[in-house]
């Protein structure tokens, strides 16, 4: 299924979605159109991906589309967007990505829009990670997975949690980033060159998530498998349980929580 996509806002964000949907075929230049305020842009998305973009809204495409893009900033007017989809009919699926505005806000107008709010991954164009997402009643699931599968999973939970998905999941690959480079940077220390270090600390994460994942064995169980009474494993693991190896990543995810509540405080004005 080719889905017709109008997006308002062409931002990094909005970019990345439509760049891996472009890649899998999910939408087409053709029929994917989008509004920016910023004529510089407007010009590099028509360049770069021949999509139909301009700095005022076509309105024969916002209604023809399958599904209508909120990628605007909090500050910006989307009430005033939702008030334009009103008064044009339009009836069909609504996705957000406007953080700290919840989906009630996005339904106000007498409960027309068949709603989607997403915290998008960061994990685009390799089309994995998990999206974030909160819908209505009135939402197509089927439309809004097509587009959302095309750069990542999808999953769905209670819109009170979606600032802890966005410390912990969307912010996730930096913390594995920051694990890769320590993990590299132990290899060098030890005396192994750092592109062979980088390579094998690169093969072992993925090795060890397949194997996390075939197995469906606790991390745990398999620690135990490789901790060798007295051996190489124990020996490591104990000075990691020496460490703050845990904690710091515990804290750090807390602390990305807060700053995402924080930031969600601040867009609403409180």
């Amino acid at each position: 299924m080719t889905l017709k996509i109008y997006s308002f806002g062409g931002g990094q964000m909005v970019e990345a979605m439509l760049r891996a949907a472009l890649k899998k075929k999910v939408i087409t230049p053709e029929t994917t159109g989008v509004t920016d305020v910023s004529i510089d842009r407007v010009n590099y998305l028509t360049d770069t991906y021949h999509i139909q973009a301009s700095q005022r809204p076509d309105w024969t495409a916002v209604e023809n589309a399958d599904l209508v893009i909120l990628g605007v900033r909090p500050q910006d007017n989307w009430q005033e967007i939702m008030k334009e989809l009103v008064a044009h009919h339009y009836q069909k699926d609504v996705l957000s990505i406007i953080a700290g505005v919840t989906v009630a806000q996005l339904s106000s107008q007498e409960d027309l829009f068949a709603i989607t709010r997403i915290i998008p991954n960061t994990l685009t164009d390799v089309a994995m990670g998990y999206s974030g997402v909160v819908k209505n009643d009135r939402a197509n699931q089927t439309v809004i997975e097509d587009f959302l599968n095309s750069f990542g999973k999808v999953d769905y939970i209670d819109e009170s949690l979606l600032d802890v998905f966005t410390g912990y999941g969307v912010a996730g690959p930096n913390y594995i980033y920051n694990f890769l480079i320590s993990f590299t940077n132990a290899g060098v220390l030890a005396g192994m060159p750092r592109q062979q270090a980088n390579k094998l600390a690169l093969e072992n994460l993925r090795a060890a998530a397949a194997f996390v994942e075939q197995s469906g064995k606790h991390p745990a169980e398999l620690l135990d498998i490789n901790n060798s009474a007295g051996g190489v494993g124990i020996t490591a693991q104990h000075e990691l349980d020496k460490s703050s190896f845990s904690a710091g990543i515990e804290n750090a995810v807390l602390a990305a929580v807060k700053r995402t509540k924080e930031l969600g405080k601040q867009n609403k004005g409180d």
